[in-house]
């Protein structure tokens, strides 16, 4: 980035390093502003999200025919980026880290950028663009992340499949059309990246080919991984804060719109079932696609959860809003039962978060303190001269650092060398 360019990154990606283009044109838009951008990155990133996902709770409430009081939507919508970006067991490569949180953070919620235009068309006109708007997003997510372009294709199979079911008949038609343009784009840059030098480069590396994917023991593997990463996901309790913001949407007093909705009747189980078998589905195939790089160790690659954990956050808000549904007809003193201890719940999430993040920003400020003094050691070393300089790894969060395990892993070593203008850096346990 700092010879060539963010086009010169691209080229790297695309060419040699494993295809993603539009991986590689996100990286470089932070990485122009060096060690600032990678500072800011979660903080823009986690606003962007945020407001998208308020965006597309309002257009969905819209859509129901309904709308929920001043402020709600919003509560919901942080409370699922809250939980989806820090109640992961490792919030650091989740969220902090750009380099993951591009494929497989950021990556599912610009997918959720595709409906928006859908959810706001109501001329000839606004179908047109937001099908056009599925189609380039398609297509840029092809390119960007496999796992995300996996989970959209199962989530638009299942619309197309549920149309019928689920919308109104005026707007099956379009609806139909958007799913069919968003995975065309999603196929088309799915393509240009699986035919790219870089991918091809990096599949002969892991020797991760369609091959192996598809191998009985690799899907029996792949099976195993995901129940224990279901495991994980259905006995971490912070993940109930979405549960509660679903229940609170649901019981706090909303009006219904004039407009004529665009949803059928709510039909509880037939929804929350159909929700939680493309979760399921989606799930399974991203651990199939990322076992043949990771093997067993799959259920410790918790950056590559986050593909599919956004589709389950949602899924928990829907089913809280079922929930609350159910208890809107109860008697008065039951529903504000039920809207105390959903609100004691969403506090609880927030203080049980608050801590482990606090431990984390204290690791994450010791760590840049001394990245910073090797930094400047580093780069005055290298103004007097020297070639071979010592290097300490500076890890936090199991971080892949140069000499990790105790001088046992060299990656990236090479990459540190080129980023001070050395030969090569050498181990040592002694900040300089």
């Amino acid at each position: 980035m700092r010879d060539h360019g963010i086009t010169g990154l691209v080229g790297k990606f695309y060419l040699a390093d494993n295809g993603r283009l539009g991986n590689g044109l996100l990286v470089g838009v932070y990485a122009k502003f060096g060690v600032a951008g990678h500072q800011w990155f979660g903080l823009v990133s986690g606003v962007v999200m945020l407001g998208l996902l308020w965006a597309v709770t309002v257009l969905l409430l819209r859509l129901a025919g309904r709308t929920a009081p001043r402020g709600v939507p919003l509560f919901v919508a942080s409370m699922v980026t809250v939980v989806f970006l820090f109640a992961t067991l490792n919030t650091y490569k989740t969220f902090y880290w750009p380099a993951s949180s591009v494929s497989h953070t950021t990556a599912p919620v610009l997918a959720c950028a595709a409906a928006v235009p859908l959810l706001r068309a109501g001329s000839r006109r606004g179908r047109v663009v937001a099908a056009a708007s599925a189609f380039v997003v398609g297509a840029f997510l092809g390119t960007l992340s496999e796992e995300t372009s996996v989970v959209a294709l199962v989530v638009l199979t299942a619309l197309l499949l549920l149309n019928r079911r689920i919308l109104v008949p005026r707007v099956r038609a379009h609806a139909r059309a958007w799913c069919l343009a968003g995975a065309a784009g999603i196929g088309i840059g799915t393509l240009l990246l699986l035919t790219s030098p870089g991918s091809h480069n990096r599949r002969e590396r892991y020797d991760a080919g369609t091959a192996s994917m598809f191998a009985p023991e690799s899907l029996a593997g792949s099976l195993d991984g995901f129940l224990d990463i279901l495991g994980t996901l259905l006995t971490t309790w912070l993940y109930l804060g979405a549960l509660a913001a679903g229940v609170l949407l649901a019981l706090l007093p909303g009006i219904r719109e004039g407009r004529a909705p665009v949803l059928l009747p709510c039909r509880p189980l037939f929804l929350l079932c159909a929700g939680t078998v493309t979760f399921l589905v989606a799930g399974y195939l991203c651990t199939v696609i990322t076992y043949p790089l990771f093997g067993p160790h799959v259920v410790y690659a918790y950056r590559t959860w986050n593909d599919y954990l956004l589709l389950y956050v949602v899924l928990l808000v829907g089913a809280g809003a079922l929930l609350g549904r159910a208890w809107r007809g109860r008697a008065t003193p039951t529903r504000a039962v039920a809207t105390a201890a959903g609100a004691a719940m969403c506090v609880a999430v927030c203080v049980g978060l608050a801590l482990p993040l606090g431990e984390l920003g204290e690791n994450m400020r010791v760590r840049a303190g001394k990245w910073d003094h090797q930094d400047h050691w580093l780069r005055e070393q290298a103004a007097r001269g020297a070639w071979v300089l010592p290097y300490k790894p500076l890890s936090v969060s199991g971080m892949g650092e140069p000499f990790g395990g105790k001088g046992r892993r060299i990656w990236p070593a090479r990459c540190v060398a080129d980023y001070y203008h050395l030969k090569r850096i050498t181990y040592t346990e002694k900040l300089p």
